[in-house]
């Protein structure tokens, strides 16, 4: 037999097992995907801590309408920080929307930020964020200490704060609701206590 044809059968055969070994490793990357535990939204210790009261605002909606965030209200309220020159934040903008129409009867979400009003007004109006209380403060983001975008804070009624971080993903502004649905601080105290209780 030619030592070219042996050759060219030997290449042919190496790739094939190459072809094998990249779909089995594509394969376990998949099921280590599945495993790794969710991320919560990123939390920071600064600003009012998980399970206190939340300060009392007294804020004025870019329509001009009274908003009070703080005391008892008739459901959670999640304060959603962005920036209009956050790319994050307004990929983040259908999540909300979803949220909105999803957790319509236990939940309210207001929009957040600082700046020139004009210039948040037509970031509101292009965005299609008209549904949504929208709020410019700057004390309200210092009392939080907002230092990343996007932040979000979650009330529940009594106007506790019982989540708040740096979301970054879906999963992390989800991660908010469900670890107050679990009645944890976070994620990933719940991640924490449970291999705890495993242990």
């Amino acid at each position: 037999m030619d030592p070219l044809v042996v050759a060219v059968i030997v290449l042919w055969a190496i790739v094939i097992v190459l072809l094998v070994v990249v779909f089995a490793l594509a394969r376990q990357v998949g099921i280590l995907f599945e495993r790794v535990a969710p991320m919560g939204a990123l939390m920071t210790d600064a600003g009012p801590k998980i399970g206190e009261q939340s300060p009392r605002f007294d804020l004025l909606t870019l329509d001009g309408k009274p908003l009070t965030l703080g005391p008892a209200a008739p459901k959670s309220t999640l304060v959603f920080f962005l920036s209009t020159t956050c790319p994050v934040c307004k990929k983040l903008l259908p999540v909300l929307k979803s949220l909105k129409q999803a957790e319509a009867q236990k939940l309210g979400i207001v929009i957040a930020s600082d700046g020139d009003a004009l210039e948040h007004a037509e970031f509101r109006r292009a965005a299609g964020l008209a549904d949504f209380p929208y709020v410019l403060s700057r004390d309200l983001g210092m009392t939080y200490r907002i230092n990343r975008l996007p932040f979000a804070v979650l009330l529940d009624p009594q106007g506790v704060v019982r989540g708040k971080g740096l979301v970054n993903s879906r999963e992390q502004l989800e991660s908010l609701l469900n670890a107050q649905d679990l009645g944890q601080a976070s994620i990933q105290n719940w991640i924490e206590a449970e291999v705890a209780h495993r242990s």
